[in-house]
C-alpha cells in the first residue's frame, strides 16, 4: 500500500509529497513577482539611500546598520485542499494585503484568484464538491469572523461577527452547507483596547439556516482546528488555556524599571558605536569566560542529543506534549490519539495524517502509526489522498 500524498507549509514554503515521491519544495510565483516588483521600485529610488552621509544618518537615527530595503515578506499564511481533485489553495500575506493562489500540483503551475486584498484573509479552507471557500477575516480591533466566497475568491460574506475570535473553520461532511470552527471570546481593558482571550471552544454553525450550536468546550483548555468526519467524531488540537492579561503588580513593575531600562538602551547604543568606530565595546570584563561558558554549554547539549538520539530516533516535538491531538465521538468523553501535535488533517479512507511540528505521522483506520517524514517544521498540514 502506498503512503498518502500530503502537503505541508515549512518557513512559509509549500512542500508537495505525492505517494512515495520525494518532497517537492515550492516558492509561490506570484509572491516572487512582487518581490521582483519590489526590487525594481527600490533600485529606481536607490539614489536616496547613497554615500556614506546617508549609511550614517541610518545609523545614527536607529542605532544599527542600514535596513535592507529590497527585502519585501511574502509568506504562505494557510494552506487547504482545493475543491477538485489535484488542487491546493493557499493564503498569503504580503506587506499587510492578502491574495489567495490555487496550485495544481501535477504540473506546479499556481493562478492567482484575489490580489491586494486590505482584508487579512487567514484559514482559508476548501472542500472536495463544495461550491464556496470558507475562511476567517482577522479585524484591526483583535476580533476575527469566519467568512465565505466563491471559488474564485469574490463574493465575500462574513457569517459570524460579535466580539470573539472566530477562526479555523472546516466544512462538515454531509449534505447542507455547515462549518465547524473555533471561537474565542475577547476581553477588553478600561480603555476598550483587547486585553485577552478567553478559552477556545468549538462551534457548529448550519449556513442556511443560521443555526448555532457549540460542539464541545473544556474549563482552562483551548480546543483549537476543529474537523468533522463522516460519523460526526469531532477531531481537534487540545492544549492548556493560558490567559495573557496585564495585572495592576505587572504594570507598575513597568514603571519602576523605566529609569533603569532607558539607561540601558543609552549604554547599548553607545556601545554599539564605539565597537562599531573603534572595534572595541564599551566593556570587556567577563566575555572570555562567557565565550567559555558558551562552549561548555553546547558540548553539553551535543551529549544530550547524543544521548536521546541513542534512545530513539524520533526527533522531539517542537510544541509541548500537552497540545494534544483528541478525538471526541458523539456523547463520549475526549479520546486522546497524539501528543506533542501542531496540524492534522483527515483523509479521504477516514485515517488521520498529524505533524508534531518535526515529523508527520499517519494514523491508520485500523490504529497503526507510522511515520511518514521528518526534519522539517511543519506549520499547516493537508491530506491530499
Amino acid at each position: 500500500m502506498s503512503p498518502p500524498s500530503l502537503a505541508y507549509l515549512a518557513g512559509g514554503r509549500l512542500h508537495v509529497k505525492l505517494g512515495e515521491a520525494p518532497v517537492h519544495a515550492f516558492d509561490s510565483a506570484f509572491g516572487q513577482q512582487m518581490r521582483d516588483r519590489h526590487v525594481e521600485i527600490q533600485q529606481k529610488h536607490s539614489w536616496k539611500a547613497e554615500g556614506r552621509g546617508a549609511r550614517f544618518m541610518s545609523g545614527l537615527l536607529w542605532g544599527m546598520p542600514g535596513r535592507d530595503q529590497a527585502a519585501m515578506r511574502v509568506a504562505i499564511t494557510s494552506l487547504t485542499r482545493g475543491a477538485r481533485a489535484g488542487e491546493l489553495l493557499y493564503a498569503l500575506d504580503t506587506e499587510g494585503r492578502s491574495a489567495v493562489c490555487l496550485f495544481m500540483a501535477a504540473d506546479a503551475s499556481e493562478r492567482r484568484l484575489l490580489h491586494g486584498s486590505t482584508l487579512r484573509i487567514r484559514d482559508v479552507r476548501a472542500a472536495l464538491g463544495r461550491e464556496q471557500i470558507a475562511c476567517s477575516v482577522v479585524h484591526p480591533d483583535g476580533t476575527a469572523s469566519i467568512a465565505v466566497m466563491g471559488l474564485d475568491a469574490t463574493e465575500l460574506r462574513e457569517v459570524t461577527e460579535g466580539d470573539a475570535q472566530d477562526r479555523f473553520p472546516a466544512w462538515a461532511p454531509g449534505p447542507g452547507a455547515r462549518l465547524v470552527y473555533q471561537s474565542a471570546s475577547v476581553g477588553r481593558d478600561g480603555a476598550g483596547q483587547a486585553a485577552a482571550l478567553g478559552p477556545s471552544e468549538v462551534h457548529l454553525l448550519d449556513l442556511e439556516s443560521g443555526a448555532l450550536e457549540t460542539l464541545a468546550s473544556e474549563h482552562g483548555r483551548d480546543l483549537l482546528c476543529p474537523q468533522l468526519d463522516a460519523q460526526g467524531t469531532l477531531f481537534c488540537i487540545r492544549r492548556p488555556h493560558r490567559r495573557r492579561e496585564r495585572s495592576f503588580l505587572g504594570a507598575l513593575l513597568d514603571v519602576v524599571l523605566i529609569p533603569a531600562r532607558l539607561l540601558f538602551a543609552v549604554f547599548q547604543y553607545l556601545n554599539f558605536f564605539s565597537a562599531r568606530y573603534t572595534g572595541k565595546p564599551l566593556t570587556t570584563a567577563g566575555a572570555r569566560q562567557k565565550s567559555a561558558d558558551a562552549r561548555q554549554m553546547m558540548v553539553w547539549s551535543n551529549l544530550m542529543e547524543a544521548e536521546q538520539s541513542g534512545a530513539s530516533d524520533e526527533p522531539p516535538p517542537a510544541v509541548p506534549k500537552s497540545w494534544q491531538l483528541v478525538r471526541i465521538r458523539p456523547g463520549q468523553p475526549a479520546e486522546t490519539i497524539a501528543e506533542g501535535v501542531v496540524a492534522f488533517d483527515l483523509a479521504d479512507d477516514g485515517s488521520v495524517l498529524y505533524s508534531t511540528g518535526t515529523a508527520v505521522h499517519h494514523l491508520g483506520s485500523d490504529g497503526r502509526h507510522e511515520r511518514l517524514l521528518a526534519g522539517e517544521r511543519m506549520e499547516a498540514l493537508v491530506a491530499l489522498s
